[in-house]
């Protein structure tokens, strides 16, 4: 036995532990079913459901192996209730693997019908049972439930296999359908140390921890020699969580992603520690997880590369620039405008830059890193950022977990003013980054000082102004001029939406908002090739009318404003997360039609949202033969607690209300 053997045997000796699950004394189990199990109803407090889980176990352990190390074992079942038709997507499953070092074993999945009283059962068979291969490092193993009806009872159960110990199994209480009763349990050795991540707004029903003495058996392969196996003792903490009840996860509009507040346990190796030997440091800090990015062939090794084939692509595209500056916009310009993204959500390359070069397209990770390393190749300052997108989920300051970043942006600095770019969209300019990544914290990555910084969508604040002006035409018709000015979001938008398209193609879905008797023309957009600007929206306008009625009702907002109110739910369980905070003007001045008069205004009127966060004002004033309207709606921020919620419904009622109220014309006696 070789000198090393002998060590990991010996450390091994002094520990012990397996973990197991333990019988539930209420929890269903598989294969045990009764004609009275299939009596489950919709619950009271998610009376719509289409599915409901009836219950859902799992459990993790760890286990020697004949590697020489341990082996983490999932076990999982679950019992589902369809409902009704709408419920059948409950029965496609998917378990998701790393293609090297993990497998499932025991799958087994049955659909029960009830039939005349009496429990029909329909196993599912092994040849139904399929795998795609994602990528190079993920598989998914998929099946559908047999036999499946209206009323069916399903349930599988299986255990997967990993060598991952960092990959410890998490566990997610709430799902699409409501569930009744979900238990997870870990058997954790105190040789591992995890740090557990919670989330949600669901309290636990139990949560508890009790120790044991157990045995591990590890054995280390032998090679040309004899395996040696080693049976020893120590402490494994069981923790059990429970939930009971558990609504649905209902996405809401102004939320991220579900999955921020979706009420869940994860798992973090931080370090394993042996009896007489040093600790080990799994998890690292942002300094040497950086490190590990900027030397990994998948990420950073290329920017520190000589990179000497970027000197006949750069040298005409910075040529004529005469600063810093002009150079950087050149590159980003470059980039930006001859290579074609081809994933928004990707952290890591899956080629070399000059393969991406060659090929002209690549993932957003690729095209940063390539827009990185030519601003470094002209000796600008600049440097990767990770982010998770908005609708990826948040990131965590404090713990480096990689697994919660698929999103790489550039840094620039010039003469201490920093830039962020991101070239993987053709209608982003240059300073600029697109509504997706204002998902607060990203990290530089950078050897020497990984700084956190915060793209936080309360600090966007994207203005529009409007401006109409209406007159009479002499022949009983309103003619005006539409002008509006969005925000650099909206513009950008507009650019997406018109990529491939023509003009006319946008001026007639703004022709679709207006009523019939209404005629737009002259229609022009300008700056849409200046991404680094605004665009201007403008049109002319014909309001037909009809100078036979003896009352005219019109709007001032015209197509503009809110027809109905945003935020539907009387209440909410999440924070309201808007893309961005906003300060909305529109003005109108218009002549009073030929042959009538005035007879009604709305009201003026100015309400404020939680004192300084926000207003609204609504004015009108007649002036001789003209009327003046001004609306101005401000947000200064854009994320809003539970709580604000209630406030921020009705805040937004009394808006929807005032902008539909109308001007009333009289005919003139």
């Amino acid at each position: 036995m070789t000198a090393r053997k002998k060590a990991i045997l010996f450390l091994c000796l002094l520990l012990t532990g397996l973990p197991f699950l333990h019988a539930q004394n209420k929890a269903p189990r598989f294969g045990k079913i009764s004609p009275a199990d299939f009596d489950v109803k919709a619950p009271v407090f998610d009376s719509t459901a289409n599915a409901v889980v009836v219950a859902d176990i799992g459990s993790s352990e760890f286990v020697g192996n004949n590697k020489g190390w341990f082996t983490l074992e999932f076990r999982h079942f679950k019992r589902i209730k369809i409902l009704d038709k709408k419920g059948f997507d409950a029965a496609n499953m998917q378990i998701f693997l790393y293609t090297d070092g993990e497998n499932v074993d025991g799958l087994k999945a049955t659909t029960y019908n009830l039939e005349n009283g009496k429990v029909v059962e329909t196993k599912l068979d092994d040849k139904s049972v399929f795998t795609d291969k994602l990528n190079k490092y993920l598989s998914v193993k998929k099946f559908t439930f047999p036999a499946l009806k209206e009323g069916s009872l399903i349930e599988f159960t299986y255990t997967q296999h990993s060598d991952y110990l960092r990959h410890l199994q998490p566990w997610e209480f709430q799902g699409e359908y409501p569930c009744l009763y979900s238990e997870y349990e870990v058997g954790m050795p105190n040789f591992f140390q995890y740090v557990t991540l919670s989330q949600g707004y669901l309290p636990f029903d139990s949560k508890t921890s009790n120790s044991r003495t157990v045995n591990f058996r590890v054995t280390i392969p032998g090679g040309a020699d004899r395996d040696e196996t080693g049976t020893f003792e120590d402490q494994v903490v069981d923790h059990k969580w429970v939930m009971k009840d558990i609504p649905s996860l209902k996405e809401e509009r102004f939320t991220t992603t579900p999955d921020n507040y979706n009420s869940k346990i994860e798992f973090q190796l931080a370090r394993y520690s042996f009896p007489q030997s040093i600790p080990k440091d799994m998890m690292g800090n942002w300094l040497t997880v950086c490190e590990g990015l900027r030397k990994s062939e998948n990420f950073g090794s290329d920017l520190s590369s000589n990179n000497g084939w970027m000197d006949d692509v750069l040298n005409p595209v910075i040529k004529g620039a005469a600063t810093p500056l002009e150079k950087a916009k050149k590159i980003y310009a470059y980039v930006r405008d001859n290579f074609t993204c081809t994933n928004h959500s990707s952290l890591y390359c899956e080629n070399p830059l000059k393969t991406i070069f060659k090929n002209k397209n690549g993932n957003e990770a690729e095209i940063n890193l390539l827009l990185t390393a030519m601003l470094d190749h002209v000796h600008l300052s600049a440097d990767p950022v990770i982010l998770s997108t908005r609708s990826h989920g948040f990131t965590n300051e404090l713990y480096p977990l990689l697994s919660r970043f698929n999103y790489v942006v550039d840094r620039l600095v010039i003469d201490s003013t920093a830039w962020y770019l991101d070239a993987s969209e053709p209608w982003i300019g240059f300073g600029h980054l697109p509504e997706r990544c204002y998902n607060g914290h990203a990290r530089v990555v950078n050897t020497e000082q990984p700084l956190p910084v915060y793209f936080d969508a309360d600090a966007m604040m994207e203005n529009k102004f409007t401006t109409v002006f209406i007159t009479n035409d002499g022949k009983g018709v309103l003619s005006g001029h539409f002008q509006s000015i969005p925000g650099y979001f909206e513009s950008s938008a507009i650019r997406e939406k018109l990529h491939g398209k023509s003009e006319k193609d946008f001026f007639k879905t703004i022709q679709t908002s207006y009523p019939a008797e209404t005629e737009i023309s002259d229609a022009s957009l300008d700056s849409l090739k200046r991404t680094d600007e605004p665009i201007a929206i403008r049109y002319d306008l014909r309001l037909k009318n009809d100078t036979g009625e003896e009352v005219i009702y019109f709007n001032p907002m015209l197509a503009e404003g809110y027809k109905e109110n945003p935020f539907h739910a009387a209440d909410r369980k999440y924070p309201v997360e808007m893309p961005y905070a906003f300060d909305e003007t529109y003005v109108l001045n218009m002549e009073i039609p030929d042959g009538y008069v005035v007879d009604e205004l709305p009201k003026s009127t100015k309400v404020t949202f939680n004192d300084d966060e926000g207003f609204f004002e609504y004015l009108t004033a007649k002036d001789g033969s003209n009327i003046q309207f001004r609306c101005r709606l401000q947000l200064k921020k854009a994320n809003f607690k539970p709580e604000d919620y209630a406030t921020l419904r009705d805040f937004f009622g009394f808006v929807v209300k005032k902008e539909n109220e109308q001007f009333v014309f009289k005919k003139k006696k």
